[in-house]
């Protein structure tokens, strides 16, 4: 990789600040957030199919919660945001109790960047007394977004007293201290996250990121071929090319930072 001639930390200030641009909250960046939401293995084989599929039948009857749940994710997976969120927000209201409804129709509305109103949405999605993990840790990336680090930060940390050392709310969290500029510590967080068996790509692209905000070049793109297939691991060499280079112009072609696994899975 051809080393830059500005300092790193320049590089660094200028890439932060276009994945700032671009937001945490685009279409990889928080997970489904209970076991009940992940989508089902017709949607993740054939989004198009299943959005036909369960369309008709929501259409048929759009009172039926599970099938709005299941027409919802369809959208999502597919791509299509605005609707998914639309349709869930109709079901959410006409079962104002169903926690897998909420829970749903807030990340739809983290994926549309909607993050206070998807922070309150979450809230409702769980209780105190019986917190869900996984919607913590898409609260935290919410708060993320919303420029309280510190907050979110204390989101991740009940995450991890429920699944300790768990990858997906370790590698939000060391995206967290990349948001605010603390790359040592983000580093840290995100090598506890890339230790893990279950760790899975996100993790490792966005350690080699953050080594890469920090001018370690070399080290970077070794992290993200490692073991890879070599078309995969030139794909994964172009991607972090593309987004180190953004000091020049950082708003340039802003896209999203592939957060590991609220982790999502996706």
């Amino acid at each position: 990789m051809r080393k830059p001639s500005s300092p790193a930390r320049l590089l660094a200030s200028a890439a932060l600040t276009a994945i700032l641009a671009a937001g945490l909250g685009g279409c990889q960046t928080v997970s489904d957030i209970t076991g009940s939401l992940k989508p089902t293995a017709e949607a993740s084989a054939d989004p198009r199919g299943a959005v036909e599929a369960y369309g008709e039948r929501y259409r048929a009857n759009p009172a039926d919660a599970d099938i709005a749940l299941a027409f919802g994710q369809a959208l999502r997976a597919s791509g299509q945001r605005s609707q998914a969120a639309a349709v869930l927000e109709q079901a959410s209201i006409a079962h104002p109790g169903n926690k897998a409804l909420l829970a749903a129709y807030g990340r739809a509305l983290a994926d549309n960047g909607n993050f206070q109103q998807a922070f309150d949405v979450l809230s409702r999605a769980h209780s105190p007394d019986n917190p869900d993990w996984r919607i913590l840790s898409v609260q935290g990336t919410a708060l993320d977004q919303l420029g309280r680090h510190d907050e979110a930060r204390r989101y991740y940390a009940s995450a991890l007293k429920i699944v300790p050392d768990e990858p997906s709310v370790l590698s939000n969290l060391g995206l967290s201290y990349m948001l605010s500029r603390d790359l040592p510590k983000a580093e840290e967080t995100l090598r506890r996250a890339y230790a893990s068996t279950k760790a899975d790509a996100r993790v490792r692209q966005n350690l080699g990121l953050v080594v890469g905000l920090q001018g370690r070049f070399a080290e970077a793109e070794s992290i993200v071929k490692a073991d890879l297939p070599p078309q995969e691991a030139a794909a994964n060499v172009a991607y972090l090319k593309e987004i180190l280079s953004r000091k020049d112009n950082p708003r340039a072609g802003a896209g999203t930072i592939p957060v590991a696994s609220l982790n999502r899975p996706d």
